[in-house]
């Protein structure tokens, strides 16, 4: 599968949404509330202020296979570590695509002159996003107990992540 990653367009927005919509409502990854509407994500996701980049993945025929934002973590004496959010189509899964979204995410990390990046709620039953980020050199430094309430497995625990990029 050839994919390509390019900055998201205000247009990609409508290809994002349903597996967005399915992924938050699945309440298995992430925290966000399951009834936001789409106009709610849409505000959420595509973010615009400084220092902040919205990618999508496509394929050759342009197909949104995923999406990542990416931001600085926390303002003021916060801002020189980064963060991102990354979500994948469910037909695009299991062929790289949150791999290249996220090697992307720390090359821009890097160019945008951040010292670190973090990643704030890993849900610690997201096993291949767990292995996936630390096989890209994240490491848990801390998880919170109970800070998740998963819709099948009840009350498990966030992971903080951290990756040095200096």
């Amino acid at each position: 599968m050839t994919v390509q990653i390019r900055v998201a367009t205000d247009a990609d927005w409508p290809a994002i949404w349903p597996f967005f919509h399915d992924i938050v409502t699945a309440q298995e990854t992430y925290t966000y509330d399951p009834s936001l509407t789409s106009a709610q994500a849409e505000a959420m996701w595509m973010v615009t202020s400084p220092r902040s980049r919205v990618t999508v993945a496509v394929d050759a025929d342009g197909t949104v296979l995923g999406t990542s934002n990416m931001y600085p973590n926390r303002p003021g004496p916060g801002a020189h570590v980064s963060s991102a959010s990354f979500m994948v189509s469910p037909e695009a899964r299991g062929h790289g695509v949150g791999r290249l979204l996220c090697e992307d995410m720390i090359a821009w990390s890097g160019q945008e002159g951040f010292r670190s990046i973090q990643f704030n709620a890993v849900v610690e039953t997201n096993e291949p996003a767990v292995h996936l980020w630390q096989a890209l050199g994240f490491r848990i430094i801390g998880t919170v107990p109970e800070a998740f309430q998963h819709a099948k497995l009840g009350y498990v625990g966030l992971h903080v992540m951290y990756r040095p990029l200096v």
